[in-house]
């Protein structure tokens, strides 16, 4: 029995997905998550055979999560759903360290071809995304992924939170820092992404699929 957590902000999303697998007699979903921190949590606390996690979600995404559960060093193999049918996250994803990289609308038999490519240590991507990837998501990064690139995986963290609009006081409690780190991150970025100010900050993020508007 391959043993599966879901991870999407959208509880219907979240429902659909299950009545989906629990028509399949290999597959369990044994706990839901709503954003990426809780999916971590949960996979602690679980360790589930393969996480199935939307990229778009508040306090954490699913790629920065999937790169924390990789550094867990855990056995659980990560599949990753997007809106986005975008090559230079396909590629990040697998570089964190997931298994499959699936559009939304691909939720159907595909996912279940994904969940158990993925608990045999195999990568599985969606038709919607081009066969290169697999040759090339080692290869050097093109500008557009320059966020992934340039930025250390806790100034990706704040970035997000930042055009989440979590204000300095909020994201310090939020990542156990002190105030003053947060400002140092933030300065960073700026830095970094040749921005200003907050609005720019937000724009990057929606940009680069950190944060969406609506999904």
């Amino acid at each position: 029995m391959i043993r599966v957590i879901l991870a999407d902000d959208h509880h219907l999303v979240r429902q659909g997905i299950r009545a989906l697998l629990e028509k399949v007699g290999d597959i369990q979903v044994i706990a839901e998550a709503e954003d990426g921190q809780q999916a971590i949590e949960l996979v602690q606390r679980l360790t589930p055979d393969v996480l199935v996690m939307d990229i778009t979600m508040p306090r954490l995404n699913g790629i920065e999560a999937t790169e924390r559960i990789r550094r867990l060093g855990v056995s659980t193999q990560v599949v990753i759903l997007s809106m986005h049918s975008d090559e230079t996250l396909a590629r990040q994803a697998l570089r964190s360290g997931a298994k499959g990289y699936l559009l939304k609308r691909s939720v159907t038999q595909e996912l279940i071809l994904a969940i158990r490519a993925a608990s045999r240590d195999e990568i599985y991507l969606t038709s919607g995304i081009t066969g290169f990837l697999l040759d090339e998501f080692l290869q050097t990064d093109s500008d557009n992924s320059k966020v992934f690139t340039l930025l250390t995986p806790r100034e990706r963290e704040v970035l997000q939170l930042v055009a989440e609009g979590q204000t300095n006081h909020a994201i310090a409690e939020k990542l156990n820092v002190s105030i003053k780190t947060v400002e140092k991150h933030r300065s960073s970025l700026m830095s970094k992404l040749n921005v200003h100010d907050v609005a720019g900050l937000t724009r990057l993020a929606i940009k680069y699929k950190l944060v969406a508007l609506d999904e």
